[in-house]
């Protein structure tokens, strides 16, 4: 299976640069709708046959775009959800974003016991996220795409592909709408062919406006 995972478009936390990781969420801005809007045109080469999306309003907006060109039904499931900030939700000082992105890659580095301050721990958060691509690889669709978010992308993708290491997953931006393009099945793992950490629409330019789950993380990321 080809699975296109995409990042959603900014939002207004992410212009505050906070850990917004609550149902519903935030809307899109502006520039976030812009940017949902050129995704059908960057991924038209895609011949997606399965269209997924969170819980969360954000990656449902964007992904109403591409589902209106491929005439897909956007299948909604909480297992994509961000991965929850608990205590630290909402905050974006420095302390609360450290604390949440070395979490966050602990988890891909092996430590899935380890739990968020007042959140889940990894083994809860990966276990989602492999449910709802173990359905669309079930499915037999050969090209699958999934409208998540930042954290939760780069922390499954360091923690399942066998190319993508936890420093090159900490160490690379996904910026809203950014994709990370991999081929693979449950059972016999996973490829990273590409990672795309700009947007496929049009980007802000401005530092940290893609929020903290999109930020390269500098430094120690092993926990």
């Amino acid at each position: 299976m080809r699975l296109l995972l995409i990042r959603h478009g900014q939002t207004p936390s992410n212009l505050k640069h906070l850990l917004d990781t609550a149902e519903p969420g935030p809307g899109l801005t502006p520039l976030g709708l812009r940017q949902a809007d050129a995704l059908p045109d960057a991924l038209a080469g895609e011949e997606i046959g399965a269209l997924y999306a969170s819980t969360l309003l954000r990656t449902q907006l964007t992904a109403a775009p591409l589902a209106a060109r491929t005439g897909l039904e956007v299948r909604v499931r909480d297992g994509l959800r961000e991965l929850s900030a608990g205590d630290l939700e909402m905050r974006g000082d420095a302390q609360a974003v450290e604390t949440y992105m070395t979490t966050v890659f602990a988890w891909s580095a092996g430590d899935v016991e380890l739990r968020m301050p007042g959140g889940e721990n990894g083994v809860e958060a990966l276990g989602r996220l492999d449910a709802v691509i173990a359905e669309a690889a079930g499915s037999g669709v050969p090209t699958v795409a999934m409208v998540s978010h930042g954290a939760a992308i780069r922390m499954w993708t360091a923690a399942r592909a066998d190319n993508v290491d936890v420093e090159f997953a900490a160490a690379h931006a996904l910026e809203n709408t950014g994709i990370v393009i991999l081929d693979g099945t449950p059972a016999d793992g996973w490829r990273v062919r590409t990672w795309e950490g700009r947007s496929l629409g049009p980007g802000s330019g401005l530092p940290e406006a893609s929020g903290p789950t999109g930020e390269p993380v500098a430094g120690d990321i092993d926990g």
